[in-house]
């Protein structure tokens, strides 16, 4: 008798698992984590690109000593950039996202105007050092670019599920306090196409 009532237990426990773990349950929280995660590895390659760019700007300072001005505003720009931190607790304010994303942009445009500063100075267009930052940069932006990818769609994921059937019985009770996570969104800027001068 008291056999068969562990064993009757036994299976209840094991068809409630079997339920529970079939019917959404665990989907909120395993696409959040996700989701935090992608976020890891975006901010991952911003702090590369952040470590990079003293090594390039002194490189380009013993070359290009009357550029101060672009310098300058890498620098600054790089400053403003890892000033402006989201830990994954503020990934749901939009308004946090878009003023990281801002700090970005802007570190973004000073390289970009520093690298064509190097046009004008051909002993540093050949220089190894500068050309293998100027490769590590490149490869880093497109690193950028990807983990950016990748935690759009972690997030557009986590979102559906908690506006889609089961995850919105989910979300509605037991995962009440979480909300839908911010996106990347593409500054005002990126829809003009880039002026290219020779």
């Amino acid at each position: 008798m008291i056999f068969s009532t562990r064993i009757r237990s036994l299976a209840a426990v094991v068809v409630l698992g079997l339920t529970v773990a079939g019917c959404g349950y665990n989907t909120i929280p395993t696409d959040e984590e996700q989701a935090k995660a992608k976020w890891a590895d975006v901010q991952n390659n911003y702090q590369r690109r952040a470590d990079l760019i003293p090594n390039l700007v002194a490189t380009v300072q013993g070359y290009a000593k009357q550029e101060k001005d672009v310098l300058t505003a890498v620098v600054e720009a790089r400053a403003k950039a890892t000033q402006v931190k989201i830990d994954v607790s503020q990934l749901t304010d939009p308004d946090k996202l878009k003023q990281f994303q801002d700090a970005q942009n802007q570190l973004t445009g000073a390289l970009g105007r520093l690298l064509a500063v190097s046009e004008n100075y051909p002993d540093l267009k050949s220089n190894q050092n500068f050309l293998a930052l100027q490769s590590q940069l490149e490869g880093t932006e497109n690193r950028i670019t990807v983990a950016r990818r990748d935690y759009i769609e972690a997030v557009r994921v986590y979102n559906t599920d908690l506006k889609t059937f089961p995850g919105i019985l989910w979300a509605a009770t037991i995962f009440r306090s979480n909300k839908p996570m911010a996106e990347f969104t593409a500054s005002d800027d990126a829809s003009k196409p880039p002026t290219v001068k020779f």
